[in-house]
């Protein structure tokens, strides 16, 4: 059975985040690298993967090879740095579905790239990237940047754990 997946902020070609985020990288080729290795040791080739923007810095030639190594069936939210391009581009590289805008999965997730408002009384839950290594607390909020999961696609039942074990503790 095929399972689905969630991860954001890869920022792929872009050295300087390394520093900005305290990344445990000497360069972006290393970071590129486990990067990949960590996404394809849990994705497998029927799995979906919804990334949650900022994917990549890199030209199309170099992006389309990463996006061409990387296991699964592709599902681009499109991040702030990943704006500049136009959809057709993310999907010539290989994303096998582009969104610019947020995604309602399973009537309960909102799947974006930055922090969506979220009143207390919404029982909805926003699995979302942008910020980092930052968190936002409460049950409304899973933030999926790379900074916060080892580099690795979170799964599906881990945010749907997740989200089980804060309602039962509020």
């Amino acid at each position: 059975m095929a399972n689905t997946y969630f991860i954001s902020d890869h920022h792929f070609g872009h050295s300087s985040i390394i520093d900005f985020e305290a990344r445990p990288f000497a360069d972006a080729d290393e970071m590129t690298a486990t990067m990949i290795a960590k996404w394809n040791a849990v994705v497998n080739k029927e799995d979906k993967v919804f990334h949650l923007g900022d994917f990549s810095f890199l030209n199309k030639e170099r992006t389309k090879a990463i996006v061409s190594e990387l296991n699964g069936y592709k599902i681009l939210v499109l991040g702030n740095h990943d704006r500049g391009r136009s959809r057709t581009w993310w999907l010539e590289v290989g994303f096998d579905e582009v969104s610019e805008y947020p995604i309602i999965y399973k009537n309960f997730f909102f799947l974006s790239h930055e922090p969506m408002y979220m009143n207390k009384q919404m029982p909805y839950v926003n699995v979302h990237g942008h910020i980092h290594s930052q968190k936002y607390e409460g049950r409304h909020y899973f933030n999926v940047s790379v900074e916060h999961w080892d580099y690795t696609p979170v799964s599906f039942e881990q945010i749907r754990d997740s989200v089980v074990v804060s309602e039962e503790q509020s």
